[in-house]
């Protein structure tokens, strides 16, 4: 359960002196009984009239920044700093806490559950060919029963063996058809892809958007800037977390920030200038992530 440092700083640069209109920021997690918050803070140049926050219609805790409509500059920083104490889920607790009648696939979801999930069981691209369907048929095993586990450990180990990484820093995602016929992609179009399948499969999911960490052999892929991974809706087990990118289930090295259905909805930072089109001369993002071992003055997460 280590004690996690993040500082996620955003740099924008501009030809010529700018407004700014409202920002929107997806960067702070909310406590719960695998993450405690210990201490958020934004350091924003040049600074906002207002700083506002809410929670959105998943529940996410949203930030929004307002500027004087006089103001105008030629830069804009925004550095998040988050110390907090994370415990992730372990890979064996799916198998802990599945309940028996969704061991084996296909399963069906609890009728009172359906109206919750009905809007992550649908699919958000097209896929007019089956390409997506063909690939997410290859897991389901033709000579005997299929246990739920393992076929989607196996999708997430394939995703990470098949498919070439790069990143992406331009806005968007690729469909799960042009990741797939292009067999490489950033770690959203991974998470889309597998959320795509899945939910062709009728398994409800949903799009995490965090960081990510690795405090071992530093051999994870998408360290450097905010990560994208993808849950799925287990009976018993709940919202489970699995990263395609590097092939991690439950989420050992993942620290969620936000949840949405789409990946569109889940954008760190956005907002927009007034200004020429060609004003815009720079984006940095960087994100540094470090771990340290609990002290005693910690205090343990609820159990």
């Amino acid at each position: 359960m280590p004690r996690i440092s993040i500082v996620h700083t955003t740099a924008y640069a501009y030809r010529n002196p700018v407004g700014l209109t409202r920002h929107r920021m997806l960067i702070r997690p909310d406590d719960s009984h695998d993450l405690r918050l210990h201490q958020a803070t934004l350091t924003i140049d040049p600074p906002p009239a207002r700083i506002l926050w809410k929670h959105d219609v998943f529940n996410n805790s949203i930030c929004f920044l307002e500027w004087p409509e006089t103001l105008r500059t030629q830069h804009l920083s925004i550095v998040s700093t988050l110390d907090l104490t994370h415990r992730p889920a372990g890979a064996t607790l799916p198998a802990c806490t599945l309940e028996p009648s969704a061991e084996l696939f296909p399963f069906s979801y609890a009728e009172e559950d359906i109206p919750q999930l009905a809007g992550l069981l649908q699919r958000q691209s097209p896929d007019p060919n089956g390409i997506v369907d063909a690939w997410s048929h290859r897991f389901i095993s033709n000579s005997g029963p299929t246990q739920t586990l393992r076929m989607l450990e196996a999708m997430t180990h394939a995703i990470k063996a098949e498919f070439r990484y790069g990143a992406r820093h331009e806005e968007g995602t690729q469909t799960p058809v042009q990741t797939l016929t292009l067999g490489s992609g950033t770690c959203r179009d991974f998470a889309v892809l597998m959320m795509e399948a899945l939910r062709s499969l009728g398994l409800a999911a949903r799009f995490v958007t965090g960081y990510l960490y690795d405090d071992t052999s530093g051999a994870t892929q998408g360290g450097g800037s905010t990560h994208a991974w993808c849950s799925v809706y287990l009976p018993g087990a709940g919202w489970t977390e699995y990263d395609p990118t590097n092939g991690l289930v439950a989420g050992a090295n993942l620290i969620r920030v936000g949840v949405t259905p789409t990946a569109e909805q889940a954008l760190p930072i956005s907002g927009g200038f007034v200004g020429a089109p060609n004003d815009p001369i720079g984006l940095d993002v960087c994100v540094a992530v470090s771990a340290a071992p609990i002290v005693e003055s910690d205090s343990p997460l609820a159990d």
